[in-house]
């Protein structure tokens, strides 16, 4: 029986045996640890010894083929649910860049869509579904697919460690029967080691067979999982997709629409066209030339061939054809170009004009700057013939030697021009142009000429890679 002093106090008596308690806890718990270490260390390297055996063929292994079957189609579902979830990160990381290279085409769009054009608020309302609707695919194919993957998967590491435990365990159980089983065949029989060994065997079969039943169970419903999940996600993706590119078909077609109407308007003149300045020449429309980059107007064959005799130029040629008023007294024709009481028929409707007698009224023209008309004297001489298709009309082609087949005349570059088509020839202003006819009159355009640089044709004399059509407001003829 303690004493205890009458000067002690309880608290001082209980502290110290709080500390006391402690210490001897601390003992145990370093002995528990200890103990436990040893432990593991002895089964470690009593599996390391029993897995030795099997393999040098000193010991039987327990086999279960069913079971392995089993862990095999286990290793090949992670596998492949693995890859499919590799996948579908990427899958989502190209629709993410997608929509956001989507969305920079739709800025792009915006930038260039200037505020006067038709349709600008149609195309500001279908950039921003365009965005929306990315960003819902994006985060549905996230909540319905990616999610669902990982799931799935989620549930792999634990039962691959149990399959890992179950394989330790077999490797127990195998050892602990082997020892029994070399006790029991011993010359010299100890009962109590046989109890032991015994009663381990049992133990290490129970523990195994209870993880085995388990996995027995799952592992093959496990499998049979993986054609549900598949049917399930594949299923989600693709009616993600599908609604996807309807809406964005829908808004696709919308866009279309707008630029359609653009176009639309811009063909109708229905949109002030601010030129630019650039050294190149607006695209064609149906093949119509383009104004020259002087401002001059665009003449259709006729005129520009009626109008070239009025060009200073044409004047130093000896009978050039210029309309005369009537007022302009006539020369006198030779007395013996025609009998007398016999009228000269006019070369041309032109010509037919200038026979009027005198104080008829002079017919009134205009130029080609669009001046008020004037008046000019009438002389009685031979206009310039119309002109069909570069030929003079009911004259045939000239056909020289040194010239392409059908060659009809000779024009010169004014102004620089841009082909923007295949067909069409790149003038430099200067360059000097054999017209040639079409060989099919029905395909020319009004305006336009069939021609080969005269540079070209020397060089190579052929046709075939060398002509193209050119607008005639852009030259001028010269032979």
């Amino acid at each position: 029986m303690a004493i205890v002093s009458p000067r002690a106090s309880p608290a001082r008596l209980s502290a110290a045996a709080r500390v006391q308690r402690e210490g001897k806890m601390a003992e145990m718990g370093k002995g528990v640890t200890a103990g436990k270490i040893a432990s593991n260390m002895q089964k470690k390297l009593t599996r390391a010894q029993e897995k030795v055996l099997q393999k040098l063929g000193k010991a039987d292994e327990t086999k279960d083929e069913q079971f392995e079957q089993c862990v095999q189609n286990f290793n090949k579902q992670l596998a492949e649910g693995s890859k499919l979830q590799k996948d579908l990160r990427t899958y989502l990381a190209s629709v993410k860049a997608m929509h956001e290279a989507s969305k920079k085409l739709t800025e792009c769009l915006q930038e260039v869509y200037e505020p006067e054009w038709p349709g600008r608020d149609d195309t500001s309302k279908i950039a921003e579904n365009n965005d929306l609707l990315w960003v819902d695919f994006h985060q549905k194919l996230v909540d319905q697919a990616l999610l669902t993957m990982d799931t799935y998967l989620g549930q792999f590491p634990d039962i691959k460690s149990r399959i890992a435990k179950r394989g330790r365990k077999l490797v127990d159980y195998d050892s602990a029967r082997h020892h029994f089983e070399s006790l029991q065949t011993a010359k010299k029989k100890d009962e109590t080691k046989i109890a032991k060994a015994e009663e381990e065997l049992v133990k290490a079969q129970k523990v195994f067979e209870e993880m085995n039943l388990d996995l027995q169970e799952e592992l093959p419903s496990l499998w049979n999982s993986r054609v549900g999940f598949y049917v399930n996600t594949f299923q989600s993706i693709a009616g993600l997709e599908e609604n996807f590119h309807k809406e964005m078909s829908k808004l696709n077609q919308n866009l279309n629409d707008v630029l359609m109407n653009l176009r639309q308007a811009v063909l109708e003149q229905c949109l002030p066209i601010k030129a630019q300045p650039s050294d190149s020449t607006p695209a064609k429309a149906n093949k119509s030339p383009s104004p020259p980059p002087d401002g001059s107007p665009i003449t259709s064959p006729e005129i520009k061939t009626v109008n070239h005799e009025l060009e200073p130029s044409s004047l130093e040629t000896p009978g050039a054809g210029i309309p005369k008023s009537p007022s302009q007294p006539a020369e006198t024709p030779p007395a013996s170009a025609e009998p007398a009481g016999r009228e000269a028929p006019p070369a041309s409707a032109e010509a037919a004009g200038t026979e009027a007698g005198a104080g008829a009224e002079a017919p009134k023209m205009e130029t080609d700057s669009g001046s008020a008309p004037c008046s000019l004297p009438a002389v009685v001489v031979e206009p310039f013939p119309a002109t069909v298709n570069g030929t003079k009309e009911g004259s045939a082609p000239s056909e020289r030697a040194d010239m392409p087949p059908g060659f009809l005349f000779k024009v010169q570059a004014m102004h620089d021009y841009v082909a923007t088509d295949s067909d069409e020839l790149l003038l430099k202003a200067g360059d000097v142009v054999l017209v040639i006819p079409f060989d099919n009159p029905d395909e020319q355009d009004e305006g336009w000429l069939m021609g080969v640089k005269e540079a070209d044709w020397l060089q190579h004399k052929e046709l075939d890679q060398s002509r193209g059509v050119f607008p005639e407001n852009f030259t001028e003829r010269v032979q």
